[in-house]
């Protein structure tokens, strides 16, 4: 009877992963290689780049899923190479060209149109991309020849900044809302033009507060030796920069993780001067290092420092 190999024990990591996801990977065959090289229990990435895409893909382990969400939900930065005069099936290089258009296209003529969709605009997402219609990703549609009709939604263009024009390349910068799709709006911009286009590169540099800063690549995660690949993550509190902090003393972060709502205004604690969404740590015993604190998780900060628990970290209730 043949041997069968021991099952690999996986371990359970807590962290974030700073990714710099090369070309030609999904977002999941990503997470999948990282997972499989930190032999992780628990992971999900943060928001999806296309496989011809590279940048920021921050990759969360174990209790940093929990806070996912607030990456999916934060604004985006990008640079990106439109090539204009063609057009593809897909929007981008991964597509069939659809038609070739000569471009003789000025200055003058890229200021006005790119003028056009900075701030709020509507945007008709793609039929190559994942949202989904009764069950099935609409590119399962695409590839089928099958073109649905699609509601144009809401996002909004908060920076769109113009960096070289070589024709009939343009470079650009794009600071922009959730759910923005950026071959969509390569496309609309090459449409106001009148020469078509779409995305020769497409770089993410920004996820919200996370930069390329502090990045690694698969490349160097297989170079790390097994044993100090963990040692590249980032702690879980790393997603939750932004938020004001609040640090408990030991009876009262107990409460906190108890799930109970916390009355701090008289409780000598120090609180952010306005209310709205926090993350909490204890601070054990009398020592002041701020190193020292544990992230209990996160919290909303009501009106006479009323704090309601929010998203909890198991790890710290194990303590």
């Amino acid at each position: 009877m043949a041997s069968t190999a021991p099952k690999r024990i996986r371990v359970p990591l807590n962290g974030v992963l700073l990714l710099d996801k090369p070309v030609g990977f999904s977002s999941n065959d990503a997470l999948i290689k990282a997972k499989r090289l930190l032999n992780a229990q628990k992971a999900g990435h943060t928001g999806t780049l296309d496989p011809f895409a590279t940048g920021v893909l921050p990759l969360c382990f174990g209790e940093a899923t929990k806070f996912a969400q607030d990456l999916l939900d934060a604004d985006k930065t990008y640079e990106t190479l439109i090539h204009l005069g063609v057009t593809t099936t897909t929007g981008d290089t991964e597509g069939e060209i659809l038609e070739s258009k000569e471009v003789n296209i000025s200055r003058e003529q890229i200021d006005q149109a790119l003028a056009q969709f900075r701030g709020p605009i509507k945007q008709v997402p793609p039929m190559y991309s994942a949202l989904k219609r009764d069950g099935k990703p609409l590119y399962e549609y695409a590839r089928a020849g099958i073109t649905l009709e699609r509601e144009a939604r809401d996002v909004t263009i908060h920076t769109l900044e113009f960096l070289d024009y070589q024709a009939p390349f343009l470079r650009l910068r794009v600071t922009c809302s959730k759910g923005t799709y950026i071959r969509v709006l390569g496309e609309d911009i090459g449409a106001v033009l009148g020469c078509g286009a779409h995305l020769q590169e497409l770089r993410r540099v920004q996820v919200g507060h996370l930069t390329l800063d502090g990045c690694v690549t698969l490349d160097q995660l297989i170079a790390t030796d097994e044993a100090e690949r963990a040692a590249l993550l980032a702690p879980v509190d790393n997603l939750l920069s932004s938020f004001p902090e609040v640090v408990l003393p030991e009876a009262l972060a107990k409460r906190f993780l108890q799930g109970q709502r916390l009355t701090l205004a008289k409780e000598g604690v120090t609180l952010p001067t306005t209310a709205g969404r926090v993350r909490v740590y204890l601070q054990p015993g009398d020592v002041v290092d701020a190193s020292s604190r544990q992230l209990l998780g996160t919290a909303q900060l009501h009106e006479y420092g009323v704090l309601a628990p929010e998203r909890l970290i198991a790890t710290a209730q194990q303590t």
